[in-house]
């Protein structure tokens, strides 16, 4: 059985250097020695019999000609250890990743259609790794960074929030845009805001319409448990912005102060910046698009 092929992860893990170490005993050939008849430094064959050094292609044909063993059986023994030291560090990862693993709504976002299901713990990991464009869970809070730093409610989910801001730039880059053109979209407050009164049957892809136009994509979506957003605003690129809003708030008048909300961001503030509404948030730029959401509405 090729217990490579199989995953097999040896609990101890012996480095190539132990093999030549056993033979260069055996040929009652010190480090030293065997360092003037291969022209490999005593330094670099000190390393490879500690593990630190792998045994290069070159190296092997030297190794092969004084010892007279292939050089595929030392090329081959340091890729196998090689493998098995990314394996074994890949289990580690994923021991790590399971704590964290029960902090992200799996199951709510399975229902949704944003991820497929799967039972094993190890497949939701890599499943959600592929949902969130991460190497590893354990670096969404350093790509989510605003969403660890937003809130206090002690029911709030930062991994929620994060799994729902990643789905709306995954919709956005699916939009076609025209380029972002401020002039435009200030020029267009107006019919938005004549928009507020209709249905959302009629309004929503009137506004959709407008928004693609001025270079913004706005994307709504289903209510995730635990992420107390109304909307969020991001830039894309410096041509392209998203305005992500909750479909929880579609038929009431918080749809449209979060959507003007959002406005005042893209047209008050740093295309740096991903900005998120939340009711309890205080904050002088949260304030300041608050009282454009107001002007525009009035």
């Amino acid at each position: 059985m090729d217990r490579l092929k199989d995953k097999f992860i040896p609990k101890l893990l012996v480095p190539p250097g132990d093999t030549l170490l056993e033979i260069l005993e055996s040929l009652n050939l010190t480090q030293s020695e065997f360092s003037d008849r291969t022209g490999i430094s005593r330094k670099t064959v000190n390393q490879i019999i500690k593990g630190i050094a792998p045994i290069s292609k070159d190296n092997a044909l030297k190794l092969e000609n004084v010892l007279n063993i292939p050089a595929s059986f030392w090329n081959n023994l340091e890729s196998n250890y090689r493998e098995a030291i990314v394996r074994a560090r890949e289990e580690n990862n994923i021991n790590r990743e399971k704590s964290i693993l029960d902090l992200i709504p799996y199951n709510e976002i399975v229902k949704l259609g944003w991820i497929e299901k799967v039972s094993d713990s190890s497949e939701k990991i890599f499943k959600l790794r592929s949902f969130f464009g991460v190497a590893s869970l354990t670096l969404i809070p350093a790509v989510f960074d605003i969403v660890f730093r937003i809130s206090d409610n002690s029911e709030f989910s930062p991994y929620a929030l994060a799994a729902w801001i990643e789905k709306g730039r995954k919709e956005a880059n699916k939009i076609i845009t025209k380029p972002f053109d401020r002039d435009k979209l200030n020029k267009s407050i107006y019919k938005l805001k004549e928009l507020s009164i209709e249905s959302h049957e009629i309004f929503l892809p009137k506004i959709t319409g407008i928004c693609s136009d001025c270079g913004i994509a706005l994307v709504i979506l289903p209510h995730l448990s635990g992420t107390y957003a109304h909307g969020a605003a991001k830039w894309l690129s410096s041509e392209k912005v998203l305005i992500q809003l909750s479909s929880a708030y579609k038929s009431t008048d918080i749809f449209w102060f979060s959507f003007f909300h959002e406005i005042g961001h893209i047209v008050l503030h740093s295309k740096k910046n991903t900005f998120i509404e939340f009711d309890e948030l205080e904050d002088k730029l949260e304030d300041e698009a608050n009282i454009f959401a107001a002007n525009a509405l009035s």
